[in-house]
């Protein structure tokens, strides 16, 4: 098979009806779209519109909340971090921070508020990680095999106790 042999299926693409090309078409005059009025006149949009009663996305009452100032974090499992580490990727001798783990492929590009890490996985080395968060389980995971994490941004009252 070449290039120029390629082809639809049969009927696959059916041929638009013409409009509005004489009455004898079956489609001419008004096109198939009834009489003047709003909805024959083109790029129209009555999404939501009840004739001038109330429609029912007013009609009805406005549930939850939505918080404009909330942080959204990648997620990282330990697992993530331990292969990245037997690739040799990241250099587990080194504090292990978000700029590392970003430059090392290991996290996407997205503009995030940081990262989360989750204790999904296991850790076999002793090594640092300073992320914007940590589950209690990936805490535990890490100083369990000898390391610590840093909690950039912690609240006020983690930090005093």
């Amino acid at each position: 098979m070449k290039l120029n042999e390629l082809r639809d299926n049969a009927g696959a693409r059916p041929k638009s009806k013409r409009l509005g090309r004489g009455i004898g078409s079956g489609k001419g005059k008004t096109s198939g779209r009834g009489v003047k009025g709003q909805k024959a006149r083109e790029g129209v949009s009555l999404n939501g519109f009840e004739g001038g009663q109330l429609p029912i996305y007013r009609r009805l009452p406005k549930r939850g909340f939505r918080n404009v100032n909330r942080k959204v974090f990648t997620p990282l499992n330990l697992d993530v971090i331990e292969k990245a580490i037997v690739d040799g990727k990241i250099d587990a001798s080194q504090t292990i921070t978000e700029v590392a783990l970003r430059a090392a492929g290991v996290i996407g590009p997205g503009k995030l508020d940081g990262i989360r890490l989750l204790g999904r996985g296991e850790i076999t080395r002793a090594v640092t990680v300073a992320v914007s968060g940590a589950s209690a389980t990936a805490i535990a995971a890490i100083e369990k095999a000898g390391g610590k994490v840093e909690l950039l941004n912690a609240p006020a009252e983690a930090a005093a106790a």
